[in-house]
């Protein structure tokens, strides 16, 4: 089967609420080593919906985003992004430790060739959104794991994105912080409304940011499971303790747990 990704043209207007922004269908991934990644992928994300991937270390979670946003190429079946502006926010905030916040955030709208007052505009607009208003003449050695993550992802809002793609941005954070970040992404898609995938290990933050969350089979990656989450946007960080809360996630990680058995 071959393999194909397509872009809209860039003159298109931003997809409508409920349109196909991201679809994988039979998608595979074979690497040059032979390592078989993906294989047989079926996953829908469209405008308006925030799903999560959760699934064991290697099955290939992170392949998907590489191919989503074109560092990759599927080596077979078929790959749509209905989207003209993608933001991509790595397990790594991978800053450029010689610019400040204000210049990192400014920095896409630069490779865009921006003008000048108008990629500080979005900077300064996307740094107060992630709460980092005061910090940016700062040097990323200057911030905490948590600051340098909310720098990352305002330079990513800084291109106003309609599909925002995340791997594991939070895995090196402590629990408080992680929670924290967590409750902005939800008022940040509340408000925005972006497409949105979320790559995690951990389940129960799949279903605290979601619209739906998928379990990945081991490598070579499939989906074999799906869960639609039913809460309300925003979401208030109690809803983590409620009966339906636990119950979801409790349905998420037996799914996980039948995949490795």
């Amino acid at each position: 089967m071959s393999s194909e990704l397509t872009h809209p043209a860039m003159h298109e207007a931003p997809p409508r609420p409920g349109t196909q922004v991201l679809g994988f269908s039979s998608t595979r991934l074979s690497y040059p080593n032979g390592t078989l990644a993906l294989d047989g992928v079926d996953l829908t994300v469209r405008a308006g919906e925030f799903v999560s991937v959760v699934g064991p270390s290697g099955c290939g979670k992170s392949s998907l985003l590489r191919i989503a946003s074109g560092l990759e190429s599927a080596t077979g079946g078929y790959a749509q992004v209905g989207a003209n502006r993608i933001g991509y926010v790595f397990q790594d905030p991978t800053l450029l430790p010689w610019r400040t916040v204000r210049d990192n955030v400014a920095l896409l709208a630069e490779l865009d060739h921006v003008p000048k007052a108008e990629r500080y505009r979005r900077a300064r607009e996307a740094i107060e959104l992630v709460g980092l208003t005061g910090f940016e003449d700062q040097l990323p050695r200057m911030l905490s794991g948590g600051m340098r993550m909310r720098a990352s992802l305002a330079r990513s809002l800084s291109v106003d994105p309609e599909l925002f793609l995340f791997d594991e941005p939070f895995g090196a954070l402590d629990e408080i912080t992680r929670e924290r970040l967590g409750d902005e992404i939800t008022e940040l898609f509340a408000t925005r409304r972006f497409a949105g995938l979320f790559i995690t290990h951990s389940v129960a933050e799949a279903v605290y940011l979601s619209t739906r969350v998928a379990v990945m089979s081991p490598r070579p990656g499939r989906i074999v499971a799906e869960f639609e989450v039913p809460f309300e946007f925003p979401r208030r960080p109690e809803i983590r303790y409620t009966h339906a809360f636990t119950d979801l996630a409790s349905r998420v990680s037996q799914s996980l747990r039948g995949i490795h058995a």
